[in-house]
């Protein structure tokens, strides 16, 4: 249990290295083009692992090509509207307003899987929105500055939007097909799409900024990797309430590497989102247990 909330940690400080990365550079590269070097070196640690655990060549097995697809497509457009939402507002308010992926995902459930969702859970997802546009606020005035920016604040609650329904395709997904297999599948079809870009602007990259894209790969890859890994030692309920430590690695990248500070809105719009996530995370433990302590909740009918 302690090496999987480990590893999960590390896997936040991972994503939060390849997401500060991302902001360094989005002002001198196009969207597609970081995506592109995401998703292709990303390759390097998943391929590393996938042999570790069972052979190379064996992850590519599937029978379900057109689910992977689709989920690859919609990865890939949450990380573009991600990566473009990055390069329009501070880190630590972009890693906050991600947090409403979480809240969003229940709303899904019940309109796409018909899950039973009651007064508790939505509750939660209204609280968490509003935290969202506490945040939100923070942008709206003359004097915003470059750096913060609606439009980024808009497309990084898109994002959210399109991983929340990833998080959808994935709960049928990994009934039959196994975590490398997802990951390889995605980043080979990430990288196809982004690829597309190319004729829309690419830029040759200098020698330094080519390290940091291919950097920004490996990051993304080894999150993964750690994030995966860290479901084989604990479980996902006990795991879930560690993925906001991404705020702590956000609000000191912030400040150590763009020498921004989160203003007090903010704070408080992001204690609002996370103490509506963790709620959220807190009820769906409880629905778990409930049939094992003689609730009334069956394990084929969630509810809250």
């Amino acid at each position: 249990m302690f090496r999987g909330i480990v590893l999960k940690i590390l896997s936040t400080l991972a994503f939060m290295g390849m997401a500060t990365l991302v902001k360094l550079i989005s002002d001198r590269y196009p969207v597609g083009e970081i995506v592109f070097a995401r998703s292709l070196f990303a390759l390097i640690p998943v391929a590393v692992w996938a042999v570790a655990t069972g052979g190379l060549f064996s992850v590519f097995l599937t029978g379900r090509p057109a689910a992977h697809l689709w989920r690859s497509l919609v990865g890939v457009g949450a990380m573009f509207l991600g990566f473009a939402a990055l390069a329009r507002l501070p880190l630590a308010d972009a890693t906050a307003i991600s947090f409403t992926a979480p809240l969003i995902t229940v709303a899904l459930a019940a309109l796409i899987l018909g899950e039973r969702v009651r007064i508790y859970r939505w509750s939660a997802v209204v609280v968490g929105l509003i935290g969202v546009l506490v945040i939100i606020s923070d942008y709206i005035g003359p004097d915003i500055g470059p750096q913060r920016s609606a439009l980024g604040a808009g497309l990084q609650l898109a994002a959210a939007a399109g991983v929340a329904l990833v998080a959808i395709q994935l709960r049928h997904m990994t009934k039959t097909e196994g975590a490398a297999t997802i990951v390889v599948y995605f980043s080979i079809f990430s990288a196809l799409v982004s690829l597309a870009t190319l004729p829309f602007g690419w830029v040759m990259p200098i020698p330094m900024d080519a390290g940091l894209l291919i950097a920004i790969g490996i990051l993304g890859g080894v999150g993964q990797v750690l994030m995966t890994e860290s479901f084989r030692h604990a479980d996902a309920s006990l795991l879930a309430p560690f993925d906001y430590t991404s705020l702590v690695w956000a609000l000191a990248l912030s400040f150590l590497v763009f020498g921004t500070l989160p203003t007090q809105t903010m704070l408080i719009g992001a204690a609002v989102v996370i103490a509506a996530g963790l709620f959220v995370v807190y009820r769906e433990r409880q629905l778990r247990l409930g049939p094992r302590r003689g609730g009334e909740i069956p394990p084929a009918m969630p509810a809250s």
